[in-house]
């Protein structure tokens, strides 16, 4: 799932490595933009469903353990969630050599992340509904 160390080998913008590019402004921005969009957005989701798991675990009775670690749990997926789309955005923007030394070009959606993660979320909204209910 995760590519290790050799990526930045791997990965070229206009014939350079993707460790030592030197971006253009306009290239920057692109890139900056994508980063506050989905990579902050992941974080940021995952740190308040932590934050939600908190409060539930410090200030409500012993019942409602279970909601705040599924919480937890769902926050967890949320941040593994975020490094995969990290990873899978790499190729949005580098050409990838493979092992021939061809360049290839392809462009893909993130359909996949999204799909992945809708997946997570309706499993948690189904547990918490039946957590839920368990304790009434």
């Amino acid at each position: 799932m995760f590519e290790g160390i050799n990526a930045a080998k791997r990965y070229r913008l206009r014939h350079h490595r993707a460790s030592s590019i030197v971006l253009t402004s306009e290239e920057l921005v692109e890139i900056r933009a994508a980063q506050r969009t989905f990579e902050g957005a992941y974080v940021r989701t995952a740190l308040g469903q932590f934050s939600f798991a908190l409060i539930v675990l410090k200030i409500f009775t012993s019942e409602f353990y279970s909601i705040g670690a599924l919480f937890a749990v769902y926050g967890a997926g949320v941040l593994v969630t975020s490094l995969f789309r990290r990873q899978q955005g790499n190729r949005q923007f580098f050409q990838e050599l493979d092992d021939e030394g061809t360049r290839r070009t392809k462009f893909r959606t993130s359909g996949n992340v999204v799909t992945g993660l809708t997946m997570l979320s309706v499993s948690a909204y189904i547990t918490l509904l039946v957590l839920t209910f368990r304790l009434g």
